[in-house]
């Protein structure tokens, strides 16, 4: 069952052959190749990465709304403030399925962290995406969205107005979580002197918040309560 929230995004692509061909590959996120299928970690539960941003259970799915909406947005400047013309089918198709094979490649580790599979040894979730939308006929406009999201750092630059929203919303949305877990850790390490292992967004901007609010003692009080909720949690 896909995500509710990313159900409503696929309802805001409007071709309805294209929809129905992005839901397909949501829905069933398998990779097959020498005659073994790859399917990874279940999409609401894995990370969108292993260490820099939203390297947390549950990061794939934020990542994939949040980076969605600033493209959206970016759509609305482009249209409302430069009047240029937007294929937003294409922007939507391509913000949901970019990172689909991320979680292919990722594990868990016996001790809770995250790893990469065996499959990740020798193809990354670009390469995988790119093959799996040329196997399925998707429309070349749509695979050069997704080819080109990691912009200069990827196979491909961004040749369409398309692909260089979709790469500058990933690349926001990645950097501002990024920033945040980081920040984030360093308040807790100055206010008590200790990591907090497995850091999410939630609790991220909760931490930055008290320091704002309360100062030094605002996050030494959230980092208990944080402590407090992932041991009610594991009762």
């Amino acid at each position: 069952m896909l995500h509710p929230k990313i159900r409503a995004l696929t309802e805001k692509i409007r071709d309805k052959e294209l929809r129905k061909k992005v839901v397909e590959l949501l829905e069933n996120p398998v990779f097959e190749v020498g005659g073994k299928a790859y399917s990874g970690l279940p999409l609401n539960i894995a990370p969108a990465g292993l260490s820099h941003h939203h390297c947390y259970p549950g990061g794939y799915i934020e990542h994939i709304i949040s980076a969605t909406n600033l493209a959206l947005a970016l759509c609305n400047s482009v249209e409302k403030v430069y009047h240029g013309k937007v294929n937003r089918d294409l922007i939507v198709a391509g913000m949901l399925l970019h990172d689909i094979f991320k979680p292919v490649t990722y594990t868990v580790n016996e001790n809770g962290s995250y790893g990469t599979t065996g499959l990740a040894d020798y193809m990354d979730h670009l390469s995988i995406i790119i093959s799996e939308l040329v196997r399925r006929s998707f429309p070349l406009e749509l695979i050069h969205v997704v080819s080109a999201h990691h912009g200069e750092y990827g196979p491909i630059r961004p040749h369409t107005i398309e692909a260089l929203i979709c790469h500058l919303a990933d690349l926001m949305d990645s950097r501002l979580n990024g920033e945040v877990l980081n920040a984030a850790a360093y308040l807790i390490r100055k206010a008590v002197g200790e990591e907090l292992p497995g850091l999410t967004s939630k609790e991220a901007f909760e931490i930055i918040h008290s320091k704002a609010a309360e100062g030094w003692d605002g996050v030494a009080k959230t980092v208990e309560k944080i402590k407090k909720k992932r041991a009610a949690r594991k009762t």
